[in-house]
């Protein structure tokens, strides 16, 4: 299934499902016998859990649709909710006691003096008006009691209703990232869209009655990029039908291994290897970025939020109806110029791919990021979310339609995200979508661009701006507390394993480039360097690997000589010793490339995008217009 060329036209994919969306037409009418919609009990879910299937080995599982861009859904501006009163902990602690003497004011109402009382009044009545008293006061704090833990109780039932799996399920992870001059650090999250039909709502929003209830796919993938001083922010969205390889991933409910694909996979199917733990593994492979958390959304969350947040603003330079003749399409219908949708048109929006530009998975993603910078500015301003009971339900829509990691399941991690998220104005905001050439392998799939997608993988890791404004200097040396404390050995004991990955989808490997490095390792002093004579895979950049903690030193000690920055040094459990991998980025000469002036700006490829950019439009493809 996915992107296949029609003939005579841009499209590139047959399947009824798409790519980075969905489309109903081919799988409307589902079964509706299955499943109710979304529960609404606290810590009970309906929909948004991850398949089990395998996919090794068998034939590849059908792509249903595509799914809209949940990341969207951070939950700007959920209300704060009271904790336990003070002195309080809780459920089950001991009331106040009421309705005794101890608890009558000194004074009756008005403020006269008790002695004016006992001579105008008998002794008996008084007492009667002090108990009247206390049980008022009484009934006072009870009541302010009930609302402390009314409100303590809420507070739970959010937390409860978000669900909650494992951040990371692979064998190995990316560095973390060298904090700035000021002890900062920038915060990546993965922001995944999910295609279940695992419950009524999703089966009638998602169709393909043919895959209810099977595997869950990741069918978006954004990366959200915040910087460490919190000044600007980038996503970088991967096509549904990016092929690339899929780490070793075990899931963490039922203990199954599965392992690493021997080639290449769709990365929509990470998602049913263990769940959303697996997609992070392999974009922390993939990119060498350290992922922080994850976020993930169903069909029937994006339309439970996006009817939550109110209109948002979307621009088609032309009338357009997502509707092929034979049925196919998000059925999204829009009059040229602006619209404000929101509900199960967001999710249309979100989902559609024919009658936008070349009805490619690329020109869905360029719709979906017009949509997220809308979302984002339509939340600063606080448009339709005013009131105390609409930031109530968005709080409610938003905790019920999560998947989250476990570190970030509270509404008090959410609220702390979001506040974060809003110190960046729209103006340092920029979408962007992972570089990509059409594959040789699979000319109905995509693969990244070599050069560019690295390119704009190593500003996220360096932590510079999309927009530009970080200038083309050089990047910071690495800190002292980059430097491992454990001493390396005298570089003629240290063994180093050299492999040559210079090869590319489009490039054979340099022939000897292994033999070359071993050679400029050898005068270095490291004689014990090797070249690996087996087959090795392409690389996009050049690292140098370790297994443990008492060879980071010896890795370091070879970057060093070498020349490379202690980034390119990783821990992996690939590896059984030093190993040094020579990627695409290095296939000539002796000395490691540094990034040139103008290398501190996105590729034209990515089609990045500003975020205060409210002129955008969709291009209309013509035979979609009405």
């Amino acid at each position: 299934m996915g992107s296949a060329r029609s003939e005579g036209g841009p499209e590139r994919d047959q399947d009824p499902a798409g790519a980075l969306g969905w489309d109903d037409g081919l799988y409307e009418g589902r079964d509706a016998a299955v499943e109710t919609g979304r529960a609404k009990v606290p810590g009970q879910r309906g929909a948004g859990d991850a398949g089990s299937a395998d996919g090794e080995g068998g034939t590849e599982p059908e792509d249903p649709d595509e799914l809209p861009d949940r990341g969207s859904g951070t939950p700007v501006g959920v209300p704060e909710q009271p904790g336990p009163p003070a002195g309080e902990s809780g459920p089950g602690r001991r009331r106040p006691e009421t309705g005794t003497e101890q608890d009558a004011p000194d004074e009756a109402p008005g403020g006269a003096p008790e002695e004016a009382e006992e001579t105008a009044k008998p002794r008996k009545p008084k007492r009667r008006k002090r108990r009247v008293l206390a049980w008022t006061a009484a009934g006072l704090a009870l009541t302010l009691v009930a609302a402390g833990t009314a409100g303590w109780f809420y507070y739970q039932h959010l937390n409860d209703n978000l669900d909650r799996k494992p951040l990371h399920i692979g064998k190995s992870r990316a560095p973390e990232p060298t904090p700035n001059a000021a002890g900062q650090t920038p915060l990546n999250i993965l922001l995944i869209g999910s295609d279940a039909r695992d419950s009524e709502e999703n089966q009638r929003l998602g169709g393909a009655r043919d895959t209810f209830g099977g595997p869950a796919l990741a069918d978006v993938q954004m990366l959200l990029h915040l910087s460490a001083d919190r000044s600007n922010m980038s996503v970088i969205s991967m096509p549904r039908d990016t092929l690339l390889k899929i780490p070793e991933c075990t899931d963490p409910e039922s203990g199954k291994v599965y392992p690493a694909t021997v080639g290449t996979r769709m990365t929509n199917q990470t998602l049913m290897r263990g769940g959303p733990g697996c997609t992070v593994a392999t974009w922390e492979e993939l990119t060498g970025i350290r992922i922080d958390h994850f976020m993930m959304v169903d069909f029937a969350g994006v339309v439970s939020m996006a009817d939550a947040i109110g209109g948002v603003p979307v621009c088609v330079d032309a009338n357009l109806h997502s509707r092929t003749s034979d049925g196919k399409g998000s059925g999204l219908k829009l009059k040229k110029g602006t619209t404000e949708i929101k509900g199960e048109d967001a999710l249309a929006w979100l989902r559609t791919r024919y009658g936008f530009g070349d009805g490619s998975d690329i020109a869905r993603a360029k719709a979906q990021h017009m949509y997220m910078n809308s979302l984002v500015r339509e939340l600063r301003e606080n448009t339709g979310l005013s009131s105390p009971n609409k930031l109530r339900n968005l709080a409610e829509e938003a905790t019920e339609a999560l998947t989250v990691d476990e570190e970030l399941a509270s509404v008090a991690e959410l609220y702390s995200l979001a506040e974060e998220l809003k110190k960046v104005a729209p103006n340092r905001t920029t979408m962007a979508t992972m570089p990509w050439i059409w594959s040789p392998s699979d000319r109905n799939r995509v693969e990244p661009k070599p050069e560019d997608a690295e390119q704009l993988f190593r500003l996220v890791r360096e932590d510079i701006a999309l927009d530009g404004r970080d200038g083309d200097g050089p990047s910071p040396s690495p800190s002292k507390d980059e430097t491992s404390e454990d001493p390396a050995a005298d570089p003629a004991e240290i063994a180093v394993l050299v492999r040559n990955g210079t090869g590319s989808p489009v490039a054979a490997p340099v022939s000897g480039r292994a033999s070359d490095l071993v050679k400029l390792l050898t005068e270095a002093g490291f004689t014990r360097a090797t070249a690996d004579q087996n087959q090795v895979e392409n690389r996009e950049e050049t690292a140098i690997l370790y297994p443990s903690a008492e060879l980071e030193g010896d890795a370091q000690s070879v970057a060093e000589a070498l020349g490379m920055p202690l980034g390119t040094v990783r821990k992996s459990a690939e590896v059984s010793g030093v190993t040094l991998e020579i990627g695409a980025d290095w296939t000539e000469g002796d000395t490691f490339p540094k990034p040139k002036k103008g290398d501190n700006e996105p590729p034209d490829s990515a089609e990045a995008l500003n975020g205060s950019d409210d002129t955008a439009c969709m291009e209309v493809d013509p035979a979609f217009t009405w």
